[in-house]
Order: C-alpha cells, then structure tokens, then sequence
C-alpha cells in the first residue's frame, strides 16, 4: 500500500505485530540524556483522539490503496481473517483457517454468523458479490490484479462459491503460499450491496456509497459525522461480531497532514496518538521520549521516474535506462539515513526489503542481491556517473568547486506530498543531482492530488513508497505489471508509449509465470528474475527499507499494528 510518511528501518525480524504505545525498546533506552515526563491527555476516558493522515482518499475498502485508508479499514470493516496484538493471522469472520484441498486449490472457509452495522444478516454471497465487485472494470480498483490468482468462471466471475449461508468455497488457479494473508487484507473485505448500488446505480461514481457519515460497515466502528478536510468521529458499532470486548466507544481523527500542527495538538493534549513529527524534532524525542516510539514495518521507501516523460525523449530505452541509473549512483542515502530519517534506518540496496519471506521457507533477499552499493557515495561515484552520462550524449564543464555544468541542461521537477521528512528527502537528492548540473525543482502537493498525478503520470521523478500488503515478494513486484493501477512508474502504460520506455510485455508474463508456478523453488528464481528485469530499467531508485515512528500517550496501552501498516484502535484501554 502507499504510505505517506517519511520514516524507514531495516526489518531485524519478521514478527508482525509491533504493540504500540511505549512498548518498543527504540522508545524508552537512553543515551545520558534524562528522559521527558509523560504529558496529559485533555480526551475523555471512552474517547481515542488520533491523527494518521489527511483526508483519506476512499473509505471504500475495495477502492483504497493507502495505508491511511486501510488503517481506517481494519477498525470499521471485518473481513475472514486479521491479525491480533502478537501479528499472528487468526480468524475473524471465519470460524477457522481455511480447509484446503489436498492439491492446494480449494480453499473452504467456514464463517461465524454475524451481522452488518443495520442488523441485517452478513452471509458467505456478501464475500461473493464484494469480491466480484472488485475485479469489474467499472470499479476500476487499482487492486484487481490481486484477485488473479482466483480461477475465473465462464462468465469471467470469480470461481467463488456459497455451499450455504456460512460456507465458501474459493477455487485457485494454483497453489499459492500467501492467500490465507490475502483473505485478511482490507480488499477482500465485505461491502454492502444494497448502499453500494442504491448510491450508484449508473455505475459511475463506485465509491459514492462510502463518501459520507452513515454508511452501513461490519467492523468495530462505524462513521458518525465527518467534517471534511478537519475530522473524523467513528462509533462502536453494537452489531459487531466481538463488540463486547471493543474497549473504545469512540475515535475521533484529526484529518491534517501539516505535522506542526498534529504535533502542536499532541502536546496540547487534544491528540493523544500519531504517527508522524516534524522532523526538526526526532533528536530530541528518539531515545529521550517516552511516548516516541518506532513500529518495524515491511517495504521501501523509494524515487520514481516517469518512463514515458518527455526528459527521455530522443533517447533509446537503454540510453534513458543508463540517465536514470546515473541519476541512482548520486544519491548519498547514508546522508538521508542519518539526517532526515534520524531512527536507525537502513539504506536500501535493492526494492523487495531485507527480511522478506521467499515463499519457499526462506528469506528472499540475501547478501549476493544488490544492485549498488547504497553506503558508498563519493568522487568515485561521482565520476562514474559522469561518464554514463557522457555515454548518452551529455557534456561536461568544470566548475572548478567540485560541480559541473551540463550540456544539453537536464531540468526536472520533483512531486511529493506534504510533509517536512519528505521535503527534506528531496532537497538532499536536490543537492546530489546539482553535483553533476542536473536541476531538480520540488513541487508538494496534497496528498489526494498526489496521488492522482502519480497514477496518471503527471510528473517526471516523484517520491514513492509501497509498504507490503502481505510477506511475499510478488507483491513489492505485481505493482508494475502493466495493468497495474500502482504502476505509477507508467511501465508498459500509455496508448503510444515513448520509444525509449520498455517494452514490458515480458515484465507482464514474468509476473503471471510466478503467479502460476507451482515448483515454489522455481518460483523464487523467477521472482529475482522480475526484480533484475525491474532494477535495470532505472526507473525504481530505492533509499531505504520503511519503519514508522509514532506517539502515543503512556496512559494508552492494547493499540498495536502490522509490518504492513496496518493500526487497531478497538482494544486500546486508558489508565
């Protein structure tokens, strides 16, 4: 999923429940320095006060590809399974792990009776219609390609049957090591057909249903009222499955991405949980502080070109690959590591992060699979980069203070979101690229606006990151097949693509092979294959592996989180 905050850390082990709220050792050891009182909290006793984002793009689950929107997912929808405080995927909407067939295709799960927040009656065809809902290209979901692995019917649905009002019975194309997580991931969860067609019944605003208070949900909270672009008030929903043991009878969400000002209203007490600080501010909190803490996650955080982008034309693909590599080389992560991250991060050497499952027992990336050194930047690298460049036709002049002017002048515009981390990030690759003359204005935009560029390709180089929606490198690897609505690298996209992109018809049958490669050892290699086939086109330049800090008064404990992102709210308890 996309992630908005700026924070990285190499993922020491793959345990995925982090608990939140003072637990974590980065939050509590010192280093001489006496550490801050805990402050207080103005929020009343059944009352959560949380800042994760601004303005969510989609509260429709099948529609959201944010980690912000699927946090807000996992606390007011419910699907088959979930993951509890330990990070362990347990049944949720299911009685138990699924049964599967001896070939590894069938999958049956049995469901617990429950209800939708209107009481009516949630049964196994509600997973049927939601899921189907989400491969229809008229709900064009950037997540569809996640629903390949399902065997299609004749009429091109989904090979998903009820056996009864409580029983599915899920057909693959394949053995696949990862589908019990998939099950838990916020597309697959249930939506409401009546509130979603009777919001839209011309079929062309799919999210509409979703788009204001009262929307009928099956998770622990539903939405009260919303004031948008200022905040959110979610209820306890009292026809959730386990309402007696949710803690919380409300959360209330500040919708800002401005982090002085969520800081501000942190230690004002009118806040009491966020995951974002102004960066000025972590040295004086990591270590020292705590209610700081940093929560492991699972993905990169990464720069992106626009393949298509008119700064390539004129070149071949492997010239326009050689520029964006060239590009790479200059890059000083350690600087950006130690200087704007600032919470022991690690510098990426490749894009499928340290620490990730292979799918065949083992752990994919491995000491012989990078692709640079991301520690070393000096005159050396400099150099080399100059001369790939010279190699495709630039010329360069001595200023004679270590820089260089360029010729023909290579200008580009860097798009990010908001946020003092990522503007920081990019005025540290600003500085790198003007070594050789290369000019690099940054452009911040708010975050939905943001999004739709990056998707649509309205930008040349932009700041990215992808958090893993389940332990398996396919998935760091499916967000550029072609089809891909998180392709926002535009690989294989446009009706005339520019004669120096790619063609990624191969990167597309690569990802299907590995899709339906049932020699899981095979599989692995040909997972390395897409990531080679991946890294060589320059495009991806990944800075380091993501983790994410947050604040939580020490009154609050039982909020915890996953390695992919994903936050719960409806157990927390205040001392």
């Amino acid at each position: 999923m996309k992630k908005k905050l700026v924070s990285i850390m190499l993922i020491a082990a793959m345990t995925l429940g982090v608990a939140a709220c003072g637990s974590n050792s980065s939050a509590n050891k010192t280093d001489g320095t006496q550490q801050q009182t805990a402050s207080k909290s103005n929020v009343p006793a059944n009352q959560l006060s949380i800042n994760l984002a601004s303005e969510p793009d989609y509260l429709d689950p099948a529609l959201n590809t944010s980690v912000d929107g699927g946090c807000l997912a996992v606390n007011s929808f419910a699907g088959l399974y979930t993951y509890d405080k330990d990070g362990n995927l347990i049944p949720q909407l299911a009685e138990d792990m699924p049964e599967i067939s001896e070939d590894g295709t069938v999958y049956t799960v049995k469901m617990i009776k429950s209800q939708w927040s209107n009481g009516e009656e949630l049964t196994a065809k509600d997973f049927i219609y939601s899921w189907n809902r989400v491969i229809n290209p008229d709900t064009a979901a950037d997540y569809a390609y996640l629903f390949d692995i399902i065997k299609r019917n004749d009429d091109g649905s989904l090979a998903v049957e009820a056996k009864d009002d409580y029983t599915l019975v899920i057909t693959l194309t394949n053995p696949c090591p990862y589908f019990n997580d998939l099950l838990a991931f916020p597309t697959f969860f249930p939506v409401y057909e009546k509130g979603v067609e009777e919001a839209d019944p011309d079929g062309k605003t799919p999210g509409k249903w979703a788009q204001e208070p009262g929307f009928v949900c099956n998770g622990a909270y539903t939405l009260k009222t919303w004031k948008h672009n200022e905040s959110m008030v979610y209820v306890k929903n009292p026809k959730y499955y386990d309402a007696d043991n949710v803690t919380m009878d409300e959360l209330h969400f500040m919708l800002s991405a401005d982090d002085t000002a969520i800081y501000a209203a942190y230690n004002s007490g009118d806040v009491e949980y966020i995951d974002t600080v102004p960066n000025d501010e972590i040295p004086s909190l990591n270590g020292k502080n705590p209610e700081f803490g940093v929560l492991d996650n699972l993905g990169t955080y990464y720069v992106g070109f626009n393949v298509n982008d008119p700064i390539f034309d004129g070149k071949t693909v492997e010239e326009a690959a050689t520029m964006r590599k060239a590009m790479n080389l200059l890059i000083d992560r350690q600087f950006i590591v130690d200087n704007v991250g600032q919470t022991g991060q690690v510098p990426a050497d490749s894009f499928v992060p340290a620490g990730m499952a292979d799918g065949n027992g083992g752990v994919f990336k491995q000491k012989d699979t990078s692709y640079y050194d991301a520690t070393k930047t000096g005159a050396g690298e400099v150099d080399e980069a100059k001369s790939m460049l010279e190699s495709v036709g630039y010329t360069f002049t001595d200023n004679g203070d270590g820089t260089y002017k360029c010729d023909p002048a290579i200008s580009m515009t860097f798009l990010t979101n908001d946020g003092t981390g990522h503007i920081a990030a990019a005025e540290a690759i600003q500085q790198d690229f003007a070594v050789l003359g290369i000019q690099m204005e940054i452009k911040s935009e708010d975050w939905n606006v943001f999004l739709e560029d990056r998707k649509n390709g309205n930008f040349t180089i932009a700041r990215e990151g992808w958090l893993a929606d389940y332990n398996d490198p396919i998935n760091m690897l499916e967000i550029f097949e072609s089809k891909s609505g998180n392709n926002d690298m535009q690989l294989g996209k446009g009706d005339k693509p520019s004669d120096s992109a790619p063609d990624w018809s191969g990167y597309d049958k690569l990802i299907k092979e590995i899709r339906t490669e049932t020699d899981f050892a095979k599989r692995v290699d040909l997972m390395h294959q897409a990531e080679d086939m991946l890294m060589d086109t320059g495009a991806v330049m990944s800075l380091y592996y993501y983790n994410d800090v947050y604040m939580c008064k020490s009154n609050i404990k039982g909020i915890y989180a996953t390695v992919f992102g994903m936050k719960y709210f409806m157990y927390a308890t205040k001392d």
